[in-house]
């Protein structure tokens, strides 16, 4: 567990916790796809300022299936190392971790990787992330296996809405 005394390092932090804003169009955001009895919706990486060495990577993940799965780690080209983390205050201070075994995927549930809570942090960057690119990643599941899935890179401020109940078919800001 990491405490953010590093003041570059917690003000990336801060950037990431910003408020919100959509597009106004659905055309900006990938298209679902089925792992398995999962549904992974949304997938979008956060761009990188210049020589930032981490980048946070958000969707949702549905299990429609009848047995629990797990998210538990990935690949990608442009990072040396990708794990499954999650953000949480303790007495005052953010702190932020690889969740031990991965995300668990209850069955009949939706688990909303976002800003400020459960992500996939991709670490070791071999180059910066700029808005706009479409970048493909490996996710490792526990039963579902890897899956590839093309995320794409939205700018520092502009990630997508992580509402309660929004099942990402509808962008227009509402």
């Amino acid at each position: 567990m990491h405490t953010f005394a590093n003041a570059a390092f917690a003000a990336l932090i801060a950037l990431a916790a910003q408020p919100v804003i959509t597009t106004g169009t659905t055309s900006a955001f990938a298209a679902e796809q089925m792992a398995g009895k999962l549904k992974l919706g949304t997938p979008v990486l956060r761009a990188t300022l210049p020589g930032q060495k981490v980048a946070g990577g958000y969707l949702t993940i549905t299990n429609m299936g009848n047995t629990p799965d797990r998210l538990i780690g990935g690949s990608a080209s442009f990072a040396g190392k990708v794990e499954i983390h999650e953000m949480k205050m303790e007495g005052g201070v953010m702190k932020m971790n690889a969740i031990p075994g991965g995300l668990a995927l209850p069955t009949g549930t939706m688990e909303r990787l976002k800003p400020g809570g459960n992500h996939v942090m991709f670490m070791q960057l071999k180059k910066g992330l700029k808005e706009g690119e479409s970048h493909s990643v490996e996710l490792e599941f526990e039963k579902a296996g890897r899956v590839r899935v093309n995320f794409t890179v939205r700018s520092i401020g502009d990630t997508m809405r992580m509402k309660d109940g929004d099942n990402h078919s509808d962008h227009s800001g509402h």
